[in-house]
């Protein structure tokens, strides 16, 4: 199993970039949704007093990760949290044509005093946005508006 992601420059103004990626379609959200964390917190500097559990289900898989990013940054800004871990179990129910998630989220409220924040992601761009898969790895870039 390998996942990962990767913080890219100069793609667009104003904005942040990553590329993620993963052996399966759970991995791409689960290394798209660290970066995501990264981006926000660091994570080692966030407790894991509150958690959430995710659940999604959309006509394909881009247009998956699209709204499991984008209900991420929802629930920083409903919930004040700021994020430890993420996990993401993704499958693809072939009857129905459809994709799902199961996540879960742990976190913390916001508190600068002992967390080390970054940035303040305000939503997720379809500018550049595209998932794929190539032999055999699921890869997605993502603009974050911040």
């Amino acid at each position: 199993m390998s996942r990962g992601f990767q913080f890219i420059e100069n793609v667009a103004h104003a904005d942040m970039a990553f590329d993620a990626w993963g052996d399966t379609p759970s991995e791409l959200f689960m290394a798209a949704g660290e970066a995501l964390l990264n981006l926000m917190a660091d994570p080692f500097t966030v407790g894991s007093q509150w958690s959430h559990e995710v659940r999604l289900t959309q006509a394909s898989l881009d247009e998956l990760l699209f709204e499991w990013l984008s209900t991420l940054v929802f629930l920083k800004d409903a919930e004040a949290v700021v994020y430890h871990e993420i996990k993401a179990d993704v499958e693809e129910d072939l009857d129905s044509h459809t994709w799902h998630i199961r996540g879960m989220v742990f976190g913390d409220q916001i508190d600068g005093k002992i967390q080390e924040l970054r940035s303040d992601v305000k939503a997720i761009t379809k500018h550049l946005y595209e998932v794929h898969a190539e032999l055999g790895k699921y890869q997605a870039r993502v603009v974050v508006d911040v």
